[in-house]
């Protein structure tokens, strides 16, 4: 790691007219993009309302006739002209910054959209059963007031059940449950053919079970999961913990926050949530979280923080005062706590809107936040696109938690983004080796954080603007994108597949484990019917001959039989 230590000398870049446009940006944000994210999160919620009032028997009902819709649509495909199937979402309807570049392809469409109903919470089994659109923010409106929650609640309360399993989703209670997918129980499935099935871990489509995540949605339709709830208190007792050090210092800092030795498991002393927030080369601040009753929260000298607030600080600043003013403690109601960084979209917000964390913005306009991602995109046209590809990092980096320092001492020389969010996962052995899997052997090692049966990773989150294109610099963004996902390749570890990808198909199956996925491609017909995951992910537009070739493509096994 010698040479990281001398810092990269990058010319100065010459501004172009998008540079302005996109300085200017926050006009279009306030007059149209606030309004226009108000009304629909206003209408969205209407119809959550409208939804509970219906009983779980009548939503099973629309289910399961919404289901039979489905394979109506997937009957009328045509294979020798259609295209491959995918689902009628608009491509800037995604959260993911990744352009939806296969749906300017030729394609077969069918519609999801009414699958967004929470079927049942089964307080006696513990499951909640959603649909895939339903999202974070509708299901714990839902079950927090039951002191129940699933037991991993990603941030953003635009993030779907269906993305998060197809996709990649993560929390700080990850620690303990692992992915969002690792908590499902069990999904509904509708196959190529039309067949709709029930997958667990241990009825006979267990191989499709394990094969779902991470999959993008091309082995079948995801029409529901069950999903594992567990018991929680109406407030979060939370710890800031400032750092200091180099930056191989702080990555040991937040090891040192939550790890126990190998081999330790859960005990009263582990946290229930954390996170870490990286603010530059030498400074952070480490969370931990512990759920605490209304009773104890409401004890005299206790401080309750409702960070919820429309006027509140943002919360990664908020976080940032316990650099001056040391470590503090504070409660904070749960629901509010699980929806932190929705407001602020972690600190992607100061971007968009340079004075929106400034208090006369939060008090007046604080209301509207935060933008729709969805209508973000779908304001900006390609050379605005191109732009954010090039001058702005969103991705995530899931590495083994004792290589937390060399990510961190990577990023700082490569790209210098900050702030950085850490967060840890388990990542299980489980009995079938799938798409991310931990390093073999890793229970021999007999690292921290480590058990018997799970390694733990940390999602390092690169969000922001890079500091050369802070400082004016030439910055080639997908050239660092590239060199990233070597360096993950080499150390063992993941790039979430929402974010912008430049990885080529032989690399794509050098970090990922093609073996059972490609097993379910074939056993389950989704070959010639659902794109390939690598096609999904792959940057680019489809040519025609792209489409004939993917219709009848299959994974290639050396690719997948690479470490």
């Amino acid at each position: 790691m010698a040479d990281l230590e001398a810092p990269l000398v990058r010319p100065k870049r010459k501004k172009i007219w998008v540079d302005y446009f996109v300085q200017f940006r926050w006009i279009i944000v306030i007059f149209v993009v606030l309004p226009i994210s108000f009304t629909l999160y206003f209408l969205t919620y209407l119809g959550d309302v409208r939804s509970e009032w219906k009983s779980y028997k009548q939503r099973q009902k629309e289910h399961e006739e919404n289901v039979k819709k489905v394979v109506k649509r997937l009957a009328e495909r045509n294979p020798s002209k259609d295209g491959l199937v995918c689902t009628a979402r608009k491509p800037w309807i995604a959260v993911g910054m990744r352009n939806v570049d296969y749906k300017r392809a030729r394609h077969f469409e069918v519609d999801l959209s009414a699958f967004r109903n929470i079927l049942e919470i089964d307080q006696e089994r513990m499951i909640a059963k959603c649909e895939p659109l339903v999202n974070m923010g509708q299901i714990t409106r839902a079950t927090v007031p039951l002191n129940l929650a699933l037991a991993v609640v990603a941030e953003l309360d635009d993030l779907t059940v269906g993305g998060l399993i197809n996709g990649y989703g993560i929390e700080g209670s990850s620690h303990l449950y692992g992915l969002f997918s690792d908590t499902v129980v069990a999904y509904e499935i509708v196959l190529s053919g039309g067949r709709v099935v029930r997958a667990t871990r241990e009825n006979e489509y267990s191989d499709l079970f394990y094969a779902i995540p991470w999959s993008q949605g091309t082995l079948g339709l995801l029409v529901s999961a069950e999903i594992k709830l567990i018991p929680i208190k109406e407030y979060m007792k939370l710890t800031y913990k400032p750092v200091r050090g180099n930056i191989r210092d702080l990555g040991q800092a937040y090891i040192n926050s939550f790890a126990p030795p190998f081999g330790i498991d859960n005990d009263e002393s582990t946290p229930d949530f954390v996170e870490t927030m990286i603010y530059n080369a030498n400074e952070g601040v480490c969370m931990t979280g512990k759920y605490a009753s209304k009773e104890e929260a409401k004890m005299k000298g206790n401080k309750i923080n409702s960070v919820g607030w429309w006027f509140k600080p943002w919360f990664y600043q908020h976080a940032q005062t316990a650099l001056t003013k040391g470590e503090f403690v504070e409660y904070i109601p749960t629901r509010e706590y699980y929806h932190r960084h929705t407001r602020c979209l972690y600190w992607e917000g100061k971007l968009i809107l340079p004075f929106g964390d400034q208090w006369w913005f939060r008090y007046l306009l604080g209301w509207m936040m935060p933008p729709k991602v969805s209508l973000l995109k779908a304001t900006q046209g390609e050379a605005i696109r191109n732009y954010y590809h090039e001058m702005h990092v969103i991705q995530d980096m899931l590495v083994p938690l004792y290589k937390v320092p060399d990510a961190l001492e990577w990023v700082d020389r490569e790209m210098e983004v900050y702030p950085l969010w850490l967060c840890p996962h388990r990542l299980f052995n489980l009995p079938w080796k799938t798409m991310v899997y931990p390093e073999p052997g890793f229970d021999e090692e007999m690292r921290q954080g480590d058990t018997v049966y799970a390694q733990m990773y940390t999602d390092v989150g690169v969000y922001y603007a890079p500091g050369p294109v802070l400082r004016g610099e030439v910055f080639d963004g997908a050239d660092a994108v590239r060199r990233m996902e070597n360096w993950l390749i080499e150390n063992h570890g993941f790039q979430p597949q929402y974010a912008v990808s430049e990885l080529n198909e032989k690399n794509f199956w050098r970090m990922f484990e093609a073996g059972l996925y490609e097993q379910c491609r074939n056993k389950y017909g989704a070959v010639g019917t659902f794109m390939s995951v690598y096609y999904k992910c792959k940057k680019g537009r489809k040519t025609e001959k792209e489409v004939q070739e993917a219709e009848q493509a299959q994974v290639e096994v050396p690719y997948a039989e690479e470490d």
